[in-house]
């Protein structure tokens, strides 16, 4: 699950050497003998990338899934993005202006570009696009940003103005938002337009065929005001299951895919595979953490929620799990980054003192039969989780068994992503939830924590409600101070600890593999994707002709 793709701060420009710990780096060269070709790339080929999930939504303003986000990204695009290092950049505006005061952000936007229907890009989509998301009727968890803008203009084709009624850190970096169409959207209820799942954007491929829970088909965009991708097309082919993915990566019914830490460390060292495929490892900008819904009699005392914290042995999960690729968690800022607080522990493994807290709480095991009790009910819940994340299933595992040895049953329940957001997470009908959080660059978690984000389809699923988190949130999003913003998250990541409406869990390392016929990938702090245009093969090396 993504929150929509957090963005940076304006005033961190500057400061993001605590950023870069996140340097991306391939795993192999091509083996000895083979040299690179050095001609100019020329157009062609395929590439057909592993999915566990279907996209659920190709409209950015109601997609809210990782799969939904990585076929927008593609399609779309918004008024800046971030570039190889982390910085932002120009994409559709060409150029900024941000006032001394900071309220002011006026956009220049670029000339010539094109929707994919043919009709002119103007400054009226991204007026468009602002008014859709803070339309009361627009569905959508991610409005809060925009409604900080006291007003918007778009004073001619290439001008879009925006000013804030206070000072707002996130709000250049809020533009990176795709742009929606106005053209085709303007007097269209959102949720009944056709866009959903034949949507037209600015960016560099277009959507050509989309059979659900198959596959979807996104062809190179000739008109894209960045020049024409190198690739043909782009497929991503729905496979839930890790290992069957794995098969048809080695088969070459695929191209790309996340590996598993065991495919990664174990299964993919052969000389052929190394031949064949090119393996990355990054440090991931994400955790995985196990989710209490306080709306839940179970979870509301946090008594309740430390003595599980205390029971589940992270390093198990990392060493276990992740085979040592990736970390433990404390909070919701990787280690490294600006806003993380070093200072703030994890709950160790410690089953005696989770049993003393479980005791405080009046659970005790009345009749013998190793499950406790509290007023005649036992302590069992289900943890559910969705389908394809191989890793979040084996560490709900993991927890099942360590829970066990202190008297708790739990029950596993792995669901389809779409079913799972649509019938349990969105509607808050769950009692615990494995997931994982993408981290934004900038630090604000407004979204995700803030008490007023926990109605039907926002973040704060869990319903965690505090007040004095409630005031740091808000102080953090006004403040232009980075000091006095790490300050306030230090205090915020002290308060999680100590309530624990989560158990943080692990930070992963991302780890993608590339069919080695693929060049010009260049692995950077951001990722492997951010020049994916320029990703290119050799004419003699096309697998795929038309």
């Amino acid at each position: 699950m993504t929150e929509g793709r957090w963005r940076y701060a304006v005033t961190a420009l500057g400061l993001l050497a605590g950023l870069l710990f996140c340097s991306c780096s391939q795993d192999q060269q091509p083996p000895m003998g083979e040299k690179e070709t050095k001609a100019a790339p020329v157009p062609g080929d395929t590439l057909i990338m592993g999915s566990p999930s279907d996209a659920v939504t190709l409209l950015p303003v109601l997609a809210s899934d990782g799969a939904s986000s990585s076929v927008n990204s593609l399609i779309y695009n918004g008024l800046v993005r971030y570039g190889k290092n982390l910085e932002i950049e120009g994409d559709l505006a060409q150029s900024w202006e941000v006032s001394p005061d900071g309220l002011t952000i006026t956009f220049h936007l670029r000339k010539g570009v094109r929707w994919q229907d043919g009709h002119p890009f103007t400054s009226a989509d991204a007026l468009f696009t602002y008014r859709l998301y803070t339309d009361p009727k627009t569905p959508t968890a991610y409005a809060e940003r925009y409604r900080q803008v006291a007003h918007a203009e778009a004073p001619d084709p290439h001008t879009f103005v925006v000013t804030y009624a206070k000072p707002l850190a996130s709000a250049l970096s809020s533009w990176a938002v795709d742009i929606h169409p106005r053209h085709l959207l303007h007097g269209v209820e959102i949720t009944k337009s056709p866009l959903g799942s034949d949507p037209v954007g600015t960016g560099p491929f277009i959507l050509t065929e989309w059979r659900r829970g198959e596959r979807l088909v996104l062809e190179a965009n000739s008109d894209y005001y960045e020049g024409r991708p190198y690739l043909n097309r782009v497929v991503f082919r729905v496979i839930p299951d890790p290992t069957t993915m794995f098969l048809e990566l080695q088969t070459g019914g695929i191209d790309e895919m996340g590996l598993t830490p065991l495919q990664y460390a174990r299964q993919s060292d052969s000389f052929n595979f190394r031949r064949n495929f090119r393996k990355y490892r990054y440090p991931a900008m994400a955790y995985t953490y196990l989710g209490f819904n306080l709306r839940q009699p179970l979870f509301q005392d946090k008594k309740v929620r430390q003595a599980i914290s205390c029971a589940i042995d992270r390093e198990e999960i990392v060493k276990g799990v992740l085979l040592g690729l990736g970390r433990v968690a404390n909070g919701p800022y990787v280690p490294g980054t600006w806003p993380h607080n070093p200072q703030v522990g994890y709950y160790p493994y410690d089953p005696v003192r989770a049993r003393i807290l479980l005791r405080e709480a009046g659970w005790a095991d009345g009749d013998g039969d190793g499950i406790l009790e509290r007023k005649g009910r036992r302590f069992a819940f289900t943890i559910v989780t969705n389908q394809g994340n191989d890793q979040r299933v084996k560490a709900g595992e993991i927890i099942q068994r360590r829970l066990r040895e202190i008297g708790i049953e739990v029950r596993l329940r792995v669901i389809e992503w779409a079913s799972f957001l649509k019938e349990f997470i969105n509607p808050g009908n769950f009692e615990a939830t494995l997931l994982g959080w993408t981290v934004p660059v900038d630090p604000d978690g407004y979204n995700v924590w803030h008490s007023s984000k926990t109605g039907v389809g926002q973040l704060n699923f869990v319903h965690f409600h505090h007040p004095e988190v409630d005031d740091l949130l808000e102080q953090g999003r006004r403040s232009l101070d980075q000091e006095r913003r790490r300050a306030l998250y230090f205090r915020f990541q002290e308060i999680l600890a100590e309530e624990q409406p989560y158990a943080f869990l692990y930070v992963p390392d991302a780890l993608p593999v590339v069919a080695a016929r693929f060049r010009g990938i260049e692995p950077a702090p951001v990722g492997i994707m951010h020049n994916f245009i320029r990703w290119h093969v050799p004419e003699r090396e096309w697998k795929y002709r038309r």
